[in-house]
């Protein structure tokens, strides 16, 4: 037998164990099946009326029910032996493009690390990612993204009096204020970023859904090894707890 086929099969055999269990346990609290009588009469005259006798059969004896709830729990006690025991031995290395990452990972952690890569995808999936309407160069004395340097002019906007009308003898010249914008400086504009590339995360997601696959093989490589059945278990811990005594 393989490790995966003990795995198979150990729901199973958990339910069936529970429900034989509770069939025991619904037998104890049939108290009047415990019981039983036995009641015969004996005339004080010999030629006195002799009444039927009365019976009631045992039914149900506590000891046997040992037995039963022993038996209820003989092959899931093994079974699960079985695969703890093997599970110690159970070991696959984690192998990438020919790259070993982990060596005789046991398959217990194997099977957390399943879980862990999932939630590590999860967190790549919601960084977050460059804006794409803008061009961005990696800046290494800030390590992050930046834009290329953009330039704006700043203009303010003065009042200068215009001459409608230049003076005469007659009239003074007609001088009118105008408002005009004119060139006051010039922005430099750089944007920085924390964000990454959609590339990175793109290759952030490809590891680790390719690790996840080797660790998946890996634990399948691990649970198909030949277990030894451990059938002794179960025999020897009620062999301790049920073994018979001088108390009735």
């Amino acid at each position: 037998m393989k490790l995966n086929q003990v795995i198979a099969v150990l729901q199973t055999v958990k339910s069936n164990s529970a429900k034989a269990k509770t069939a025991v346990y619904h037998l104890i609290q049939k108290t009047p099946m415990f019981q039983g009588i036995s009641r015969t009469f004996q005339p004080v005259a010999e030629d006195g009326f002799v009444y039927p006798p009365e019976n009631q059969t045992l039914q149900i004896k506590a000891e046997d029910l040992l037995s039963q709830f022993e038996q209820a729990c003989a092959e899931l006690f093994n079974l699960c032996a079985t695969q703890d025991w093997s599970n110690a031995q159970a070991k696959a290395d984690i192998v990438v493009d020919g790259t070993t990452i982990l060596r005789e990972v046991p398959v217990s952690y194997l099977l957390f690390l399943e879980k862990q890569l999932a939630d590590i995808k999860t967190f790549i999936s919601t960084l977050p990612i460059l804006d794409t309407s803008e061009s961005w160069v990696y800046d290494q004395q800030q390590e992050c993204f930046a834009t290329e340097a953009k330039h704006t002019t700043k203009t303010k906007r003065i009042v200068k009096p215009v001459v409608l009308y230049e003076a005469t003898k007659e009239h003074p010249a007609q001088v009118k204020e105008l408002s005009e914008d004119v060139p006051e400086g010039t922005w430099r504009t750089v944007k920085f970023s924390g964000a990454i590339s959609q590339a990175r995360q793109n290759e952030l997601l490809r590891r680790v859904d390719r690790l996840t696959q080797e660790v998946i093989f890996a634990r399948e490589q691990a649970n198909s090894l030949e277990v030894t059945q451990q059938n002794q278990v179960a025999r020897s811990i009620f062999g301790y707890l049920f073994a018979p005594s001088n108390f009735r």
